[in-house]
């Protein structure tokens, strides 16, 4: 089988969209199946075109950046030529050019999967809520044409405005992660490279900085933390400089993390063993999203992998994984007392008092998710 996926933002952008695309496609190919993945040249210093894992890479120049999004002119062309080769598309929205793919598959007569990651909901300035606003506009317009639509859960799915009018075609799919254990002299290692000492209480956050991750709310939980756990601190793993849109939400956290010193500490981005290894140094996992742009997390199936319990906001999707496994806590969103209780709570019985939840975290295989697409393929190709 031929498919042709199409996203926005591809490898080396790290997001949990681009980190699915990429693992699907890799996935795919390991089935036998030849996968090109069409995205943007973000940067002008990227391949148009290189083969990773055994899957092609075509990346279409880009003209103008409109906030996240990108404009292209040469899209329509690029995007003839790969979807009359492909037996079947995968569209992974959001993405501002989702339209014109859609209507490219619809006119060849090729299968349409949709792969819906979140809506959209973009703070900030009048320029970047348009922005959103005619993306998650057109996103409608693709569901409407869409075959099948894959969600992470269908709690987001029946939660989000977007996605409820198509419920009947909506089917659920479970993220690809890597399911790999981290060794213990590795995770003593990156303990000992990042100066954390034993008696230290790691508060792990992962993923870039983003305005929807809502970071400031553990910081200002922080003073209540430290006060029933003085050795606690925050250690963020992934990208923290150079996060297209975001340079005020990161200069906001720099300011609000000052006050923290060494309670405070950035790793950057980290290869795929070393975040292993730094979700087995974590005493627990904060995911503190705000909104719906976060649909679930894959960072809370890795922390988990790892035997690291998570405390998470009871968002659709993004609760899930402790709604099903108890491995943590759910606070609300945007309620930093609440926060800091669950983190104590947490931190006061400790992480092996939480045996890892094996059963529910197979399901999050790269192979197991990528026979799942399989199957929806073969089913709208026969």
């Amino acid at each position: 089988m031929k498919v042709l996926i199409a996203s926005t933002y591809f490898t080396p952008y790290s997001s949990g969209l681009s980190v699915y695309a990429y693992r699907l496609a890799q996935g795919l190919v390991e089935l036998g199946h030849e996968v090109v993945v069409l995205t943007s040249q973000y940067k002008p210093d990227l391949a148009r075109e290189e083969v990773l894992q055994g899957f092609q890479v075509v990346r279409e120049p880009v003209r103008w950046h409109l906030s996240k999004g990108v404009l292209m002119p040469g899209l329509l062309k690029t995007a003839r030529k790969w979807t009359a080769w492909a037996d079947t598309v995968n569209l992974h929205l959001p993405q501002f050019e989702a339209l014109l793919l859609s209507r490219e598959a619809k006119t060849q007569h090729k299968p349409l999967i949709v792969t819906y990651h979140c809506d959209l909901n973009i703070q900030g300035g009048c320029f970047n809520r348009l922005a959103a606003s005619v993306t998650q506009s057109l996103s409608a317009r693709v569901l409407g044409m869409a075959d099948l639509i894959v969600q992470n859960s269908l709690d987001y799915a029946e939660n989000s405005r977007w996605l409820h009018p198509h419920i009947q075609k909506i089917r659920e799919v479970p993220i690809p992660v890597a399911l790999n254990k981290a060794d213990p002299a590795d995770v003593r290692r990156f303990k000992q490279r990042f100066g954390i000492a034993e008696e230290e209480r790691i508060l792990g956050l992962a993923g870039r900085a983003a305005a929807e991750k809502g970071y400031e709310y553990l910081l200002e939980a922080m003073p209540q933390v430290l006060q029933r756990f003085p050795t606690a601190r925050i250690v963020h793993a992934g990208t923290w400089k150079g996060v297209v849109g975001e340079e005020k939400y990161q200069a906001r956290i720099e300011k609000l993390t000052k006050p923290l010193g060494d309670r405070w500490q950035s790793v950057g981005y980290l290869s795929d063993e070393d975040f292993r290894a730094f979700f087995g140094a974590c005493d627990l996992l904060v995911f503190s999203s705000l909104n719906s742009t976060e649909s679930f997390g894959i960072v809370q199936i890795e922390a988990m992998l790892q035997g690291t319990p998570v405390v998470a906001s009871d968002l659709p999707g993004v609760r899930q994984p402790v709604l099903k496994t108890g491995f943590g806590r759910i606070v609300p969103p945007r309620d930093s007392l609440a926060l800091a209780d669950a983190i104590c709570s947490v931190l006061a019985e400790g992480r092996h008092a939480y045996p890892i939840p094996q059963e529910y975290l197979s399901n999050f295989g790269i192979a197991e998710t990528a026979l799942r697409y399989q199957a929806l393929f073969e089913a709208l190709l026969a």
